[in-house]
C-alpha cells in the first residue's frame, strides 16, 4: 500500500491518496494568520488502519516547515494533539 500526502492549497486541504486514490483530507483554511484546521475525513474503507493519524502528522509536518501556526477546531485533531504532544508548539 503506497500512501501520499499533497497540500491542495486551492482547496485549502491536505489530501491522502492510498494507491493513487484519494483516501481522505485535513481541511486546512488561512484564517487571521492562522491555519485552522476544522474538519478531518477518511473514506470509510480506509478507516482503522491508522492512515488519519498519518495524514495528520504529514500536514502538521508541512505546516511546522512553513513556520506557520495552527487553530485546531476539529475534534480529530484536538484529541491526536492531546496523544502527540510534540506538536503543541504549533498551536495558536
Amino acid at each position: 500500500m503506497s500512501t501520499e500526502v499533497t497540500h491542495n492549497a486551492d482547496e485549502n486541504r491536505y489530501e491522502m491518496h492510498v494507491d493513487g486514490e484519494l483516501a481522505g483530507f485535513v481541511v486546512a483554511e488561512p484564517r487571521d494568520g492562522v491555519i485552522v484546521l476544522p474538519h478531518t475525513e477518511l473514506r470509510e474503507e480506509f478507516e482503522g488502519q491508522g492512515l488519519a493519524s498519518q495524514l495528520v502528522t504529514a500536514a502538521l509536518e508541512d505546516i511546522r516547515s512553513r513556520g506557520e501556526k495552527i487553530k485546531p477546531t476539529c475534534a480529530y485533531v484536538k484529541r491526536f494533539l492531546t496523544k502527540h504532544t510534540e506538536y503543541n508548539d504549533l498551536v495558536a
